[in-house]
């Protein structure tokens, strides 16, 4: 894992996102692509009335967000002084998902880190639900950073799932890179009916055996409205640092948010979570 795409919009919310990864991330060398991108409706009045008379309102969207990326990435530079890390800067004018498609696929992304914002009257902002589309439409693993986090080293990892069936170990690339770099315990839960516990515990155990001999593994009886509640209360009781997830045609994460519209997703966390896809 060395190419990390880090999206902004020069908000507070992405620029912690963007802290966060330095932090994660500072031990060993990457490659990060700092994208803005830009719509047409961004380009407010008072800036249409500086454009000269030989400019276009393109032409002048895109130098006017390179210059915000190139301070952006002058300012990481200065206040982390990593050595390890090279910086890309990529401005797109483009919608937001395609543009992180096309990025990624470009450059062989490896991980997606970007901010969540919360769900509370003006906070409700595009940023936070441009995460959750990249979740449904990106198949590059997402790791997103609540609104106000700030790094701790992740030492307490829970992956959760429902079907293990359907995982296989290159789904688990970027989890298991976490893992071995910050030295992280990983706890497996499933999670179903009671009915469905011994099922459960069946396909556990060969997935355990395949790719994480010695893991624990627990069940949580919970299914349908309580499911949220459930992990929730598991995750602060347990002092979990990451919570990790994979989507399977984001079935799971439908249900898991069965409760709260799926584009409330993002806004519902209040630790770092990974999103990762399940892969052929």
């Amino acid at each position: 894992m060395k190419r990390i795409l880090l999206p902004t919009d020069f908000s507070e919310n992405s620029i912690s996102a963007i802290n966060y990864a330095m932090e994660l991330l500072k031990s060993e060398r990457y490659e990060f692509y700092i994208l803005n991108v830009q719509k047409a409706s961004s380009y407010i009045t008072d800036d249409m009335m500086i454009v000269g008379p030989s400019s276009t309102v393109y032409k002048t969207l895109i130098e006017s967000a390179k210059k915000s990326v190139d301070t952006l990435i002058a300012d990481l530079k200065a206040n982390f002084s990593n050595p390890n890390h090279t910086f890309h800067s990529v401005v797109d004018y483009d919608d937001f998902a395609d543009a992180i498609n096309q990025v990624s696929y470009k450059n062989d992304i490896d991980l997606i880190i970007m901010g969540t914002k919360g769900t509370s009257g003006i906070e409700k902002m595009i940023f936070g639900s441009n995460t959750v589309r990249v979740m449904q439409h990106c198949d590059v693993p997402v790791l997103a950073i609540p609104q106000h986090s700030r790094f701790s080293p992740l030492n307490n990892l829970v992956f959760l799932t429902n079907n293990l069936k359907q995982l296989n170990a290159k789904s688990l690339q970027v989890l298991n890179y976490l893992i071995e770099n910050n030295h992280a315990k990983l706890k497996l839960l499933s999670t179903g009916s009671l009915s469905e516990k011994e099922a459960h515990q069946a396909s556990s155990s060969n997935f355990l055996k395949n790719n994480y001999p010695g893991l624990e593994h627990e069940f949580l009886a919970a299914s349908g409205n309580n499911l949220y509640e459930v992990v929730h209360d598991y995750i602060e009781t347990h002092s979990i640092k990451l919570l990790c997830l994979v989507s399977i045609h984001h079935s799971f994460l439908e249900r898991l948010f069965s409760s709260e519209p799926i584009e409330n997703l993002a806004f519902k966390m209040h630790l770092p979570f990974l999103v990762m896809h399940n892969k052929e």
